[in-house]
């Protein structure tokens, strides 16, 4: 086990989905397949050669993480009835479920990702209890001094959660990811204007850079981190940018809930007060790991394996 990291009146509390992934691997090239001049009626099917049931969902895959590295946080979400299959793994690894609400009438959220030989990705989605997420009451558990990561929920899930931690005065990490297809440009700036940290990968942040046209200015007094992939990336704090250099896994199997793990390591050492460096070099360290297993959950690792693998990559020692 990992020593606690946390001091005991900071808590890091995980908001998002708690969900199973269906994951499915085609051998070809998605772009291969998609005429430029016939996008106005696509009709598209592609046969995969892999599939796989996961645990999984935003604030799961960040949770589980978070388990593995024995530290303390929330998860603080709606599940399904199909929960009890789910709640073994995460008992096992001593991770405080007790603000998971469970909603017997209807499934968890289910996704369905396809992955493309150059790890280009295709994702439908099925919210099911995760709807119930707008109704939580973030009051109850969070106080000033506190971290909410506020994961993709839906576009009332998530600004739920905005609003409320703005009510309360609670620092949070925005994390928009999948709800930027519906979440409204209004809305979105509002996300941004008060988050203490903003996060998403290349694509998602140049996204946001376009909606939010005033997002330069208002990063200026918050961490951004763009996530780059196998390029790494990068940490941005008052017109400081950092550069996280990748670390590389044995292999790359799946890179599905690469992200979320990242995320993990990182906010694991955040709240011990170590610098910003030394926390995306650690996302990337617990990344690396999920990388080489096919699913967002089924990774493990050592206090040794991981920070040996720290040592590597980095030429430097880390203290977990």
């Amino acid at each position: 086990m990992f020593p606690k990291l946390f001091m005991i009146d900071t808590m890091l509390i995980v908001t998002g989905t708690i969900a199973y992934d269906h994951i499915m691997d085609f051998p070809g090239s998605f772009s291969d397949h998609i005429l430029p001049d016939q996008l106005h009626k696509i009709n598209l099917s592609f046969i995969v050669k892999t599939f796989a049931k996961r645990r999984g969902g935003t604030a799961g895959n960040v949770s589980y993480s978070l388990g593995l590295l024995s530290a303390p946080h929330l998860l603080f979400s709606v599940a399904g009835n199909d929960f009890p299959e789910y709640r073994k793994r995460f008992e096992e690894l001593d991770i405080d479920l007790s603000q998971v609400s469970i909603d017997s009438s209807q499934p968890s959220s289910n996704g369905f990702a396809m992955t493309d030989k150059t790890n280009n990705q295709i994702w439908g989605y099925f919210y099911g209890a995760s709807e119930g997420i707008e109704k939580l009451k973030l009051n109850a558990i969070a106080k000033s001094g506190d971290l909410v990561l506020i994961g993709p929920s839906g576009a009332s899930g998530s600004m739920s959660m905005v609003r409320q931690c703005i009510d309360l005065k609670v620092d949070y990490m925005f994390d928009p990811g999948f709800i930027l297809t519906q979440v409204s440009d209004e809305d979105l700036k509002l996300g941004v204007t008060h988050a203490k940290m903003v996060i998403g990968n290349d694509y998602e942040i140049e996204l946001i850079k376009k909606r939010v046209p005033e997002f330069e200015s208002l990063k200026k007094n918050k961490i951004t981190i763009t996530t780059l992939g196998e390029k790494g990336a990068t940490i941005e704090e008052n017109g400081e940018t950092i550069s996280i250099d990748p670390c590389k896994p044995s292999e790359v199997v799946d890179p599905t809930g690469a992200g979320d793990s990242w995320r993990s390591g990182f906010l694991a050492r955040y709240e011990k007060g170590l610098s910003l460096l030394e926390c995306g070099q650690l996302g990337s360290v617990v990344a690396s790991f999920v990388l080489e297993k096919y699913g967002t959950q089924e990774h493990e690792f050592s206090k040794a394996s991981l920070e040996e693998r720290y040592r590597q990559t980095y030429n430097t020692v880390i203290h977990l």
